[in-house]
């Protein structure tokens, strides 16, 4: 009966020492306490989580760690725990030695005597700050994707609505509300793909020129300038019209055209630095063409005017004036720079983009 019982005792100092290498290895913090709320043991994780050592830690109020707004829920924790009852994965705040606040969440058993009385807790915490900074970017990208998505409908209703006035023709129709709506869909992919940071105004005019071809009669040049959101949507419809207008009437519409768009930064009257944005170009006068230059649909009358002239100059804070004259037709675009770009970027630079 001595040896069996000095096995038995081995056997409980062996399930005990890896229990204890089990609890010291965990990454969650795992700490105990009595029923008056005392710490009696407080692993490695809890240290590195807590900031306290097992020293500092030990035979001190678990109130140390509880914020004092949040004081009550230990209260409420031990009256639990006297009743036997666990509490699984229960979110709170805790905080550190250095004062700092860290979301966590709890697990909470009651401990029992081999009487099976209960004389304490053991507490799981897991650090869930990550996760809650996580949480709060999703909602707040949830906002920003609802709110951009109702801005969206709103211009698309608002092509409707002013295409529906100057269409007779529903194929004409349809086929203007398409187009239009695909340029607002290539703007909107280039956000898309900078995480709706902002896009290069060389690749805004490159990419909304792109199902016009005829990429040879078009020359790009100004400094590289990275255009806010709401700067890339207005322009990038600014850029499509005018394309549209191009491709059937203008420069692209012609073997001997030529377009040219050039942006350069200068200092206002006011002193404040403006971007200066020219549309501009040029094609073989056609045979009978009036002094007042071309009188096509695209940019006389309709959604398109209402773009150039106020939506796309309104929405930057800026001013615009379309010129037409026989085989030259101009778009000039003067806003603050501030307007634009996205702060601190590309306002210095002295690189140029051309194309």
């Amino acid at each position: 009966m001595t040896e069996l019982a000095s096995i038995d005792s081995l056997l409980e100092i062996t399930a005990h020492a890896r229990l204890a290498a089990i609890v010291d290895s965990s990454f969650d913090a795992i700490v105990s306490k009595d029923l008056n709320s005392i710490i009696t043991s407080w692993n490695a994780a809890a240290q590195r989580m807590f900031g306290y050592t097992a020293e500092e830690a030990v035979g001190r109020s678990v109130l140390m760690l509880i914020p004092d707004h949040l004081k009550d829920e230990e209260t409420d924790i031990i009256s639990r725990v006297r009743k036997g009852e666990l509490l699984a994965s229960y979110e709170t705040i805790r905080r550190r030695k250095d004062g700092g606040l860290i979301a966590v969440s709890l697990t909470i058993s009651p401990i029992r005597n081999t009487s099976g009385e209960i004389i304490g807790a053991s507490k799981i915490a897991r650090d869930i700050t990550a996760s809650k900074e996580s949480e709060r970017r999703i909602r707040l990208l949830l906002r920003e994707v609802n709110h951009r998505v109702k801005n969206q409908f709103a211009v698309i209703l608002s092509m409707i609505r002013e295409t529906s006035k100057r269409s007779t023709d529903p194929r004409e129709f349809e086929e203007l509300i398409r187009s239009r709506i695909m340029a607002l869909s290539r703007s909107h992919d280039l956000l898309v793909n900078s995480e709706w940071a902002g896009a290069s105004l060389f690749d805004l005019a490159q990419e909304q020129l792109k199902p016009f071809g005829h990429e040879a009669r078009v020359s790009l040049s100004g400094p590289l300038l990275t255009l806010q959101p709401n700067a890339v949507q207005n322009l990038g419809m600014a850029f499509h019209e005018l394309g549209t207008n191009s491709s059937k009437y203008g420069a692209l519409a012609s073997e001997a055209g030529r377009l040219e768009i050039t942006w350069r930064i200068v200092e206002g009257v006011s002193g404040k630095r403006e971007i200066h944005l020219l549309w501009d170009e040029t094609m073989p006068v056609r045979e009978g063409e009036r002094p007042g230059g071309r009188q096509d649909e695209t940019v006389r009358k309709g959604f398109g005017t209402v773009v150039l002239q106020r939506v796309a100059p309104q929405s930057l804070n800026g001013l615009a004036v379309l010129d037409r004259s026989p085989g030259h037709l101009s778009w000039s675009l003067t806003a603050p720079l501030d307007s634009i770009i996205v702060p601190q970027l590309g306002a210095d630079l002295p690189e140029t983009e051309t194309s």
